[in-house]
């Protein structure tokens, strides 16, 4: 992995680590525990508050929304009424020639004239539904899309730390998943539940005004539909922020498992990794069927109280067609709008369910818009024209969490030009101690200067753009081998590319891809070898010319006679610039001018190669240790 630092803001700075959780998103180097997503439930009316605080731009839209939804309910709550005329006059004209009244018949006149006017109605209705629901797709998706570039950016600005504690599957179920949810439900649901509330109010309206003794009837089933409703719902929300919390774990576990399936195979671990995966999975399905059951008893439930209220009212209707006191016509249009009383409760309870799961998702992404940002540049923070190299360690102290301490007290003064060798077992804070020079962690205590100027006091995208970096974890994204190397340098030329990669020992190969140097890369660059896949990594540093370099085992991946090329264009780049190699082989570090050996966080020694060497302290026992496996490993094999 490499890179020149110059893009601070755009390019995912957790990319740009040493390392610190570029893996699956469960593992990590140097970084802090991992954590669990949060299964406490937020404040559901503050979420759905905030989340219409999306909406505020379209408000004009919405408005406009809202009178066409008016305007298509009307037109269809007319309509019964209008078809119960048609009725009462065909059954009055029916009963008089049935009565043998002379010049009796059916006024088809009228009836003709009825259809045409309901015709009139329904396709008006329908024309403000189109424009009503074509409205409503481009609220729903820029909302979508403003919250995905919300979301966007707030990823460019959250610390490296944030990475090292989440699965990365999980956070892109919050992008993705969680935010498509959010999208949708605004999309279809919405609309539909303007059209709800329109339809309850106006039906309840028409129903008065043909008979109040049977609207209170039909009414005396709304109470029963809202505590019905409401106690379904309440069950169900819980289920379904487990649910939303589960699959985004999910995501996680498949990530990482096909990021990491060689390693899997390798070690034989399918088995296990399967069984993880159905214990997962069977968790998921647990929530998502108590979620999806209990929602579905909500239908069933208004179907119930639907039917009974049904049966009241044309028991009644009849009754009151018998004394004469209401019109056979009121009666269908009282027995057409008792059926779709309870629709629009049905159809708002419905949403309401849905918006239980919006709101779920909604929480998932504020709770991510609403992480820790890094510490902002100061308003005066500047810039160093001309970097020349000298870095300076002042009393600092670190620890990833508050109150331990990892680092303390470190003091380190390297000159221009110096190559410094950072050593020591695992743990011991190598990494850490390039995250706090290029600012990926803040320093606790003390402070670190470049030529000087302490790296607070200057622009994040300055200060990392003095850097390059060359890492054992290899980096490369799906685009063309070109791309890739100008990655460190975008303005570069054609003929500094193929110069970095032939000073790389990269041409050769390249030249031998399918399309040379406009070889697409997959997703994973698979389809070249990890060796090559470093190769291209140096040459994307060698074509950055930082003033600071940063190589961690740079040639681990390459064969020997590769790895002896490199050296020597790796030491030619070197020339001049100040280096921080973090040597894992301490054989390939005995030229450094000074030599860092640290464990638990501290630096126990300072000196070179010989120096160290000759004291016959930790630094000694490190390289002899190293050495006598060595001269084993050669016994063995012989």
């Amino acid at each position: 992995m490499i890179e020149k630092h110059g893009k601070s803001n755009s390019s995912g700075e957790n990319l740009r680590g040493s390392g610190s959780g570029t893996g699956g998103g469960r593992g990590h180097r140097g970084g802090p525990p991992m954590a669990m997503p949060i299964e406490k439930a937020r404040d559901f009316k503050g979420t759905l508050k905030r989340l219409t605080g999306y909406l505020r731009p379209c408000k004009y839209q919405i408005l406009f929304v809202f009178l066409l939804a008016a305007l298509s309910t009307v037109f269809n709550i007319f309509s019964p009424v209008i078809m119960g005329k048609a009725t009462t006059r065909l059954f009055e004209g029916l009963m008089l020639k049935m009565n043998n009244v002379p010049g009796a018949g059916i006024d088809f006149q009228y009836i003709r004239q009825i259809v045409l006017i309901l015709a009139a109605l329904y396709l008006l209705s329908s024309c403000f539904g189109y424009v009503q629901q074509y409205l409503m797709a481009g609220i729903a998706q820029k909302t979508a899309y403003d919250l995905r570039k919300h979301v966007d950016v707030k990823i460019s600005r959250l610390p490296l730390k944030f990475y090292d504690s989440h699965a990365h599957g999980e956070i892109l179920s919050r992008v993705t998943n969680d935010i498509d949810n959010i999208g949708s439900t605004l999309q279809q649901s919405l609309t539909q539940l303007i059209t709800a509330v329109f339809s309850l109010a106006g039906i309840i309206i028409m129903m008065l005004s043909i008979s109040p003794f049977m609207t209170i009837i039909c009414v005396v089933t709304i109470p029963l539909c809202l505590i019905g409703t409401r106690a379904i719902i309440s069950r169900s929300q819980r289920y379904f922020k487990e649910q939303w919390k589960e699959l985004g774990i999910l995501n996680g576990h498949v990530e990482e498992m096909y990021a990491g399936h060689q390693i899997i195979k390798a070690f034989g671990h399918e088995a296990e990794s399967i069984n993880q995966f159905e214990q997962i999975n069977e968790r998921l399905y647990g929530v998502s069927w108590r979620s999806q059951f209990i929602s579905g008893m909500i239908m069933p439930l208004m179907q119930l109280i639907n039917n009974a209220g049904y049966v009241f009212v044309c028991v009644a209707g009849g009754i009151l067609v018998t004394k004469k006191t209401l019109e056979i016509g009121d009666v269908q249009a009282m027995i057409h709008y008792s059926r779709h009383l309870t629709h629009p409760i049905t159809q708002t309870a419905n949403i309401a369910n849905i918006i239980q799961s919006t709101v779920a998702s909604a929480e998932r992404v504020f709770e991510l818009l609403d992480e820790d940002e890094e510490i902002p540049d100061n308003d005066d923070a500047g810039i160093i024209e001309s970097p020349k190299g000298q870095v300076c360690f002042h009393n600092v102290k670190f620890g990833y969490q508050e109150g331990a301490t990892l680092i303390e007290n470190m003091n380190i003064d390297v000159k221009q030009g110096q190559t410094v060798a950072i050593v020591g077992p695992t743990g011991a804070g190598k990494t850490t101690l390039v995250n706090l020079l290029m600012r990926f962690y803040e320093i606790s205590a003390g402070k670190i200067t470049i030529d000087g100027v302490e790296i607070r006091e200057l622009k994040r995208e300055a200060l990392r753009g003095i850097f390059g970096m060359v890492l054992q974890e290899t980096w490369l994204f799906n685009g063309t081998v070109r791309a890739n190397i100008a990655y460190g340098r975008e303005d570069a030329t054609f003929e500094e590319i193929v110069r970095a990669a032939q000073a790389a020992h990269a041409d050769h190969f390249i030249k031998a891809l399918p399309d040379g140097y406009d070889t697409v890369l997959n997703e994973d660059a698979s389809n070249i070898s990890q060796g090559q896949k470093q190769l291209l990594t140096i040459a994307r540093a060698i074509l950055a010319e930082p003033a600071i370099l940063i190589l961690d085992e740079a040639t681990s991946s390459v064969d020997t006679r590769t790895e002896a090329a490199i050296q020597k264009a790796m030491a030619n780049l070197m020339k001049g610039r100040t280096s921080f190699v973090i040597a894992h082989r301490l054989s390939t570090i005995r030229g450094a001018d000074l030599i860092l050996v640290m464990d638990k966080g501290r630096i126990v020694e300072k000196g070179n190669h010989n120096e160290l060497l000759a004291r016959g302290g930790f630094y000694a026992d490190l390289y002899n240790s190293q050495f006598a496996d060595a001269v084993a490993a050669v016994a063995n094999c012989s």
